[in-house]
């Protein structure tokens, strides 16, 4: 079936495979093992990534450093940070929030994960892990509840003791938060301080001139979806002198007396008794009544007795649960950094703070910084836009992004190939390409340069319009949704009209205060059944009909309105824009089967549905079995089958349950199915998206924190389709209809395609009951390349393209030793491609890159012109080239595969490029034209060869003749001279003296078989028929060739033969005038 007329077909087809999977043996997920489809594989796209949460150095090293992302993984340099390598993809969590290296031992790395910084969309970890062959391998060394790990600390000189600091998951009490010891590299933890259930370790130093004094900055936290509170009395600063056996919590002697939330402590070898502590205060601003202390930074000169204000500047604290940390220099005490929004340095141990911009500033909103304790010259800091590297004190830095951008959601659109869109985390709404078709100069690959902004912000939808794709309503800022901000884009003027719902700042309040309640990514939906309604929530939905000219209100208040939790949110420091708003609709659908009919979610636990388009609204909260309070439905997908069907997912990770809860209805949510099972169990197992296949019924997919599941049977059973996708958040899955692509929004490593899923939608009881199998293929076009945009070359933020051509999948129902084999013919029946096909178990994929089988290859013999030094190889030849393979013009070819003499047969359509300006016309003169000159390169194949055998054996003979003496000396100079006849020749054939070194074909004039190959490229370039200058060389060649093709005649029936004759009269062996087999 044709991509192009997929959207007039598909309701045909869809009915057909519904009619086929429920008669006739729908496949269970049983009856198929994930590693059956492991031939499939995802492929990176872009955009360049963001948040470095944790970096680490090795002591002396200067070429080696490690960085953990917020959410996407371990990464390693061993080039000073020039290119880096993602050590930790093969393990299932993904927050990185402490990073350690061995002083005594820089094989062994520790990794503490769970994002430390807290806010609303970062994410919790499953404890620590340890490498002991520098970050090859990792091992999970247990902790696996303490959700975030803020510091990793390694004795100095003994490698088997650890000290790790549990911030705890910070969303309800728990017992796994402190600091924790291990004296056996792990094998065992002893929890050497618990302040209590509501408080956690921030930060954790050593002495580094005493390893047995330690200090801990502790941190009473608790985040919710409704609020954040910092603060109370279980925070403080901690200090132990036996190895942390025994713990002091310090007071007074000049440190605050009311209470404290995030504390970061730092030191220096240059002074362990200079001590720097960051100290959340409240400023001096009043909260819940209650006074607060004022002040950010405090300092002991006395080794922690004694402590005194510094400074009251909020640049060293600033926003404190997103950043707050300190390092000092290790040969100055009073040269200190401080890591918030901006980077700020003191000279003058903490009492004034320069803002460092320009070259000096490695990013804004910075999380950690590593100094080399042998080399004050010489950090590495981790923020919001990656990680940047200074080799001179922070004067300048080298400043890196990585493939780990955080996308919190993703659609695409319907051009030819499609778009992907999505909003990133500390970035914009991007679009970029699923297929860049670049080449040449700027390479195969998807550069950052054609990834560009869409209007909106970082946190909010990116949605194209069906119909007219170039318009793209984009959502949110970087300051969250306000007043739900909206914009309509028009790529094709690169600018947008504001449209938000109630354009009034909403930035600092808190949600009880506001008219509409829009939280940080509110959602944003165009109607299936009408590309201009255009729908968006706060605690209502929103409607627009006239492209946001006004905005009506179809809804009541969808969710709980409680408000003793619209408070103000952050505690000490407080911290409002949006995103722990709470009582809001967080998840909305309409059904594609039925206009009107509407399902909305809500972030604090309700689910309501509407038949009549908005005019009432059924709370169906309760029908939902085994649901706990204050879910955050954060997915929610109307069946396309039927208006009473959809599925949802549900998660409380903000209330301290790391359960999924996913549900399907069929009767509008009257009841409802818990459809958890198979779903692995683990601190990361609550779930972010679910999609319901387009194609086949029952075919779901869903995102969890850590993974992507497959179902076969409408969600009873899930299984694996991780695939070699990193674990990373799945906030967004979606499948593009015409490519029939998967596509997820990872938060944490961008966006994956899942190329081509015909496999599974076809995969059925049938299919796997057969010893082999074709699947009917999608439809392929012939793209061609267009010109590249400026980039960066080895840019680790590069998208992959997907292969050429066509997809051809297939199912063998066992691994197979004999051939397999996979034939394309055209439309006359004649192959035109021959491919070798891969033998697994289960689904394998080969691609057909759309061009014919290679031509005839030129094999040289004989060693180039003036450069006998050319090594002929044990075949004694050496390829001169000269096979060409010719892309196949648009029409219907059939896929034929042969498993042992058993074959299949499918229909494959292949298309022409919709960007192309020639017609289908144009590319069949073009092609006629191409095969024409191919078939004239052919024959001077063959030529070359021929010379080249003779050639060969005319020295061999020669060899011999000369090797039995003088009296032969006629015979050798007739040898000589044909072959020097067929030199002359065969030169104006090829170019003789190339080597294939040193750029030999700028060199020398190129010959005969060159300029074929070049009119045949200058022919081929896109879809335009051939131009009269073409006709006229392609003549001036043929003749050239038949000329010379006739003098190769003439020397072969007479020279040659006459030599023969000589030979033979001499009794050696005559000359072979054919050629042997290829």
């Amino acid at each position: 079936m044709a991509i192009g007329n997929r959207r007039s077909t598909l309701r045909a087809h869809v009915l057909l495979l519904a009619f086929l999977f429920f008669t006739s043996g729908l496949l269970t997920a049983q009856t198929i093992a994930p590693d059956t489809y492991e031939a499939l594989q995802y492929r990176h796209i872009g955009p360049v990534g963001n948040r470095i949460a944790s970096v680490a150095g090795i002591p002396g090293d200067p070429m080696t450093y490690y960085v953990g992302a917020a959410s996407g993984g371990i990464w390693k340099t061993v080039d000073g940070g020039l290119f880096w390598t993602p050590v930790f993809d093969d393990h299932p969590v993904h927050a990185i929030g402490a990073l350690a290296v061995s002083m005594s031992d820089p094989e062994i790395v520790w990794a503490g994960t769970g994002e430390p910084h807290i806010r609303s969309n970062v994410t919790i970890g499953n404890g620590v892990w340890k490498s002991t062959d520098g970050g090859d391998t990792w091992q999970h060394m247990g902790l696996d509840a303490t959700g975030r790990i803020a510091r990793v600390l390694i004795h100095p000189t003994n490698p088997e003791i650890v000290y790790v600091a549990s911030l705890g998951h910070s969303h309800a009490p728990q017992a796994e938060r402190g600091i924790y010891r291990t004296a056996d590299g792990g094998a065992t933890w002893a929890q050497v301080l618990f302040v209590d259930e509501h408080t956690g370790a921030s930060s954790l130093e050593m002495d580094p001139n005493n390893p047995r004094i330690l200090y801990a900055g502790m941190w009473q936290v608790l985040a919710n979806t409704w609020g954040r509170q910092s603060g109370g009395p279980g925070s403080g600063l901690f200090v132990s002198r036996d190895a942390g056996d025994s713990w002091t919590k310090l007071e007074g002697h000049g440190l605050p007396t009311r209470p404290l939330g995030k504390v970061d402590v730092c030191l220096t070898p240059a002074d362990s008794n200079r001590i720097y502590a960051l100290l959340e205060t409240g400023d001096g601003v009043p909260l819940h009544g209650e006074e607060t202390d004022s002040g950010e930074l405090w300092r002991s000169d006395d080794g922690a007795e004694t402590w005194q204000l510094v400074t009251y500047d909020r640049n060293f604290g600033g926003r404190t649960a997103y950043y707050n940390n300190c390092a000092v220099a290790p040969d100055d005490p009073d040269e200190v950094y401080f890591l918030t929004a901006p980077f700020v340095k003191s000279i003058d141990g903490g009492r004034t703070g320069v803002v460092q911009g320009g070259r000096s500033r490695p990013g804004g909103d910075n999380h950690d910084i590593w100094i080399d304790p042998r080399n004050g010259n010489r950090m590495i800091v981790g923020n919001d836009g990656g990680l940047a590297i200074s080799e001179n004190r922070g004067e300048t830095w080298l400043r890196v992004n990585l493939p780990i951008a955080q996308m919190y959601h993703v659609t695409t659109d319907t051009k030819v190939p499609y778009n992907v869109y999505g909003n990133r985390q500390d970035g914009p709404s991007f679009r970029g390409p699923s297929n860049s078709r670049t080449g040449g100069f700027g390479g195969s690959r998807i550069p950052r340069g054609m990834w560009h902004s869409v209007g909106g912000g970082e946190s909010g939808f990116a949605t194209p319009d069906p119909v007219e794709p170039d318009i793209i309503w984009s959502s949110a800022s970087g300051s969250g949704a306000v007043g739900g901000i909206v914009v309509r884009y028009d790529e094709r003027s690169r600018q947008f009209r504001q449209v938000e719902v109630w354009p009034e700042s909403t930035i600092g309040w808190p949600a009880e205060t506001l008219r509409y309640r829009f939280q940080w990514t509110f959602p944003l939906l165009i109607s299936p059944h009408d590309h201009n309604t255009i729908y968006v929530t706060s605690q209502f939905v929103h409607r627009t009909t006239n492209d946001g000219q006004s905005w009506e209100v179809i809804s009541p208040d969808l969710t709980t309105n409680d408000k003793s939790r619209q408070g103000l949110s952050g505690g000490l420091t407080p911290d409002n824009i949006g995103v722990e708003y709470c009582c809001v609709i967080y998840a909305f659908d309409e059904s594609p089967a039925q206009s009107g009919v509407f399902y909305a979610g809500s972030n604090d636990g309700l689910v309501h549905v509407s038949r009549d388009d908005g005019a009432s609204w059924q709370n169906v909260t309760p029908n939902l079995p085994d649901l706990p309070v204050d879910g955050v439905v954060r997915g929610i997908d109307a069946s396309k089958w039927d208006a009473g069907k959809a599925y949802m997912a549900i998660e409380h990770h903000q209330v301290g349950n790391f359960e999924p809860h996913v549900y399907r209805t069929e009767n509008y949510g009257e009841t409802w199915t818990k459809i958890t099972d198979g779903i692995t169990e683990s601190p990361l197992s609550f779930v972010r998206s679910i999609q319901e296949d387009p194609i086949r019924p029952g075919l779901v997919y869903l995102g969890t924190e850590n993974a992507i599941y497959v179902s076969f049977n409408d969600g009873d059973l899930w299984q694996p389709l991780q695939l070699n996708m990193p674990s990373a958040p799945n906030y967004g899955i979606v499948i593009q209809n015409h490519f029939n692509d998967l596509v997820v929004g990872t938060y944490g490593r961008g966006f994956w395609i899942l190329d081509d899923l015909s496999p599974l939608q076809q995969l059925s009881a049938s299919v796997t009951n057969e010893s082999s199998y074709l699947f009917e293929p999608r439809s392929a076009y012939r793209f061609h390349n267009i010109t590249s945009p400026q980039a960066m070359p080895n840019d680790p933020s590069d998208g992959e393209n997907p292969p050429y051509g066509a997809a051809i999948n297939y199912w063998l129902d066992a691994d197979i030793e004999d051939e397999v084999v996979l034939r394309i013919e055209d439309d006359r029946g004649a192959t035109v491609r021959t491919l070798d096909g891969t033998k697994r178990q289960g689904i394998n994929r080969v691609w057909w890159d759309l061009r014919g089988d290679p031509s005839v290859e030129i094999k040289l013999r004989t060693t180039p012109r003036y450069a006998d030094w050319v090594d002929l190889g044990k075949e004694r030849w050496r390829s001169g080239g000269g096979q060409l393979e010719i892309l196949q013009p648009p029409g219907r070819y059939t896929i034929v595969l042969d498993v042992n003499g058993d074959e299949h047969r499918q229909q494959l359509q292949v298309l022409k490029d919709p960007n192309s300006e020639g017609s289908e016309a144009d590319v069949a003169v073009q092609f006629a034209m191409v095969e024409e000159l191919r078939d004239d390169s052919v024959q001077i194949a063959h030529a070359v060869n021929q010379i080249e055998w003779l050639r060969r054996q005319l020295l061999d003979l020669q060899a011999v003749v000369t090797n039995t003496g003088d009296g032969q000396k006629s015979v050798v100079e007739a040898i000589d001279e044909v072959g020097g006849t067929l030199i002359a020749v065969e030169e104006k054939l090829i170019q003789m003296k190339l080597t294939g070194t040193g750029q030999d074909r700028v060199r020398w004039p190129t010959m005969l078989s060159g300029r074929f190959a070049y009119l045949i490229r200058n022919v081929a370039t896109y879809d335009f028929p051939p131009n009269d200058q073409q006709r006229e060389v392609q003549a001036v060649l043929k003749d050239r060739m038949q000329g010379v093709l006739d003098e190769l005649k003439s020397i072969v029936d007479s020279d040659v033969t006459s030599l023969n004759q000589t030979l033979a009269s001499q009794g050696f062996p005559t000359v072979m005038i054919g050629t042997p087999e290829p």
